[in-house]
């Protein structure tokens, strides 16, 4: 009996030191992901994504709820990633959901987000009728929430005109692979050699769900 309990607690340990881990590698698929204009969160201007992209070698779009622990992990990284390899042709914008926008600000602020924000949905009840939602479930991205969900744009695979952006490219349905994202990063900037060079980001990360409590979990 003892050893069932024993097994029991450990079965559950793992369970709640894991399940929340949402790294996912980079992918290629097929998906008509559209041009948008959004309103920025820190000024209320419009932000068009075609002309932010049009002069970039890669443009990394994500999107993110700011309640979600998820993207609080990866956000410092996205600002590493900006700060150093920008001045190289990357840009990166982040897509709000689901939150008020005085959230979404308090947010970027916080984070200290030096990369353009706009948002999509300031409600949370818009979850299954936001594009954000058509996009991830279309690639095959079943997470509940999907923050943070990325989409990679480079001019070769960007349409020249019209509504439609790519009909193919790259994803992640979930947080992104340090190492790996920064190799994909360097490789689309046209860039070689070493990637050692990223500082730790923190271990920390929250249940991704707006109705449950923050549980404080370790990435493994």
């Amino acid at each position: 009996m003892k050893l069932i309990l024993c097994l029991f607690i450990l079965l559950v340990s793992f369970v709640c030191t894991f399940a929340q881990n949402e790294q996912a590698p980079i992918l290629e698929k097929e998906i008509e992901y559209r041009d948008w204009t959004y309103k920025s969160i820190r000024t209320g201007e419009d932000v068009n994504l075609r002309a932010y992209a049009a002069d970039k070698k890669l443009t990394i779009v994500v999107y993110f709820a700011p309640w979600c622990g998820n993207w609080r992990y990866d956000a410092p990284m996205l600002r590493r990633f900006y700060e150093k390899y920008k001045d190289k042709g990357l840009g990166i914008i982040a897509v709000g959901l689901y939150d008020p926008l005085d959230s979404m600000k308090a947010s970027v602020n916080e984070l200290k987000i030096p990369f353009p924000a706009v948002y999509e949905s300031a409600e949370r009840g818009a979850k299954q009728t936001s594009l954000h939602y058509k996009y991830r479930r279309y690639v095959g991205d079943l997470r509940n929430w999907g923050s943070p969900w990325y989409i990679f744009l480079m001019p070769s695979r960007m349409e020249k005109i019209g509504d439609t952006l790519t009909k193919k490219t790259f994803i992640i349905n979930g947080e992104i692979i340090e190492a790996e994202g920064e190799a994909f990063i360097r490789k689309h900037l046209g860039l070689s050699g070493d990637t050692k060079a990223s500082v730790a980001k923190s271990d920390k990360i929250e249940v991704c769900d707006p109705d449950t409590k923050t549980v404080e979990l370790k990435k493994p």
